[in-house]
């Protein structure tokens, strides 16, 4: 299973829902991988990795593809181990920048859906972390992936640009990967006390939307795991978000489940 998680806009919480999404995972015994696309590599710093070492990650890979560096370097060398048991990473840094356009020009767009059918062969799943924006690496993730899921952090400029976004996801669908399913909207940072976030979500629903549960709780507790660099999922399982984490991620597999059984 590849699953994609993407939005056009910034700071909905892409990196902190993969990151511990996938933790959970890991946590349920799944051997779980982490590919992070985003050029700022806040998935790779949150798990603990530099962006600035020398350990080779997504950028190489695709330099590969254009280039005779790392040409006999198999999928599985650009994945690195994490502290977390289960949890592997593919990190990013700032050079996916000045590859992009070569990358483009070269019409390397399903590379990654290549590199990544090779290493589901070695893992259970695969997280792809994307950029704020619908660019080379967000569509290689969307070609590439079996399911995505949308985060919605309960603003307004959020939703007006949702239904956007979902025609996007569809338009790709049609056109590159007939097989991606949008597994629904996660609600981030979501406020229970405030009307307004509350009223979003019920406008999510009552226009067909697919609106996950449960909620992820907004909480300053997310911003001490991003400094201590370790998915809440395994820096305090016991806190409300964690077991909203794991429920989510439970709830995903049971509904893979009794889709295989149907």
């Amino acid at each position: 299973m590849i699953r994609v998680i993407f939005n056009r806009k910034g700071g909905v919480g892409k990196s902190t829902l993969t990151c511990n999404l996938a933790a959970a995972a890991a946590k349920a015994g799944k051997k779980t991988l982490i590919v992070d696309l985003d050029p700022q590599g806040n998935t790779t710093s949150y798990l603990g990795h530099s962006s600035k070492d020398d350990v080779v990650g997504i950028s190489e890979y695709f330099e590969s593809t254009i280039a005779y560096r790392y040409r006999d370097f198999a999928p599985i060398d650009f994945v690195r181990e994490t502290g977390f048991e289960n949890l592997h990473l593919v990190s990013a840094n700032v050079a996916l920048i000045d590859l992009e356009t070569k990358l483009e020009a070269k019409h390397k767009i399903y590379k990654l859906k290549d590199f990544l059918a090779k290493l589901a062969q070695e893992f259970d799943e695969i997280w792809l972390d994307t950029p704020p924006d619908l660019n080379f690496y967000t569509l290689s993730a969307l070609i590439a992936a079996d399911r995505v899921l949308v985060p919605f952090d309960c603003d307004a400029f959020s939703r007006d640009a949702l239904f956007d976004l979902m025609e996007s996801i569809a338009e790709i669908r049609e056109d590159h990967n007939d097989g991606l399913e949008i597994e629904g909207i996660v609600i981030n940072q979501f406020q229970e006390r405030a009307r307004l976030p509350g009223a979003a979500v019920e406008e999510l629903k009552n226009a067909g939307l697919k609106v996950l549960s449960p909620y992820i709780s907004s909480s300053v507790i997310i911003r001490e795991s991003h400094q201590n660099r370790t998915p809440l999922v395994f820096m305090q399982a016991s806190h409300k978000v964690a077991k909203q984490f794991e429920a989510l991620y439970a709830s995903l597999s049971r509904k893979r489940r009794g889709k295989k059984a149907a």
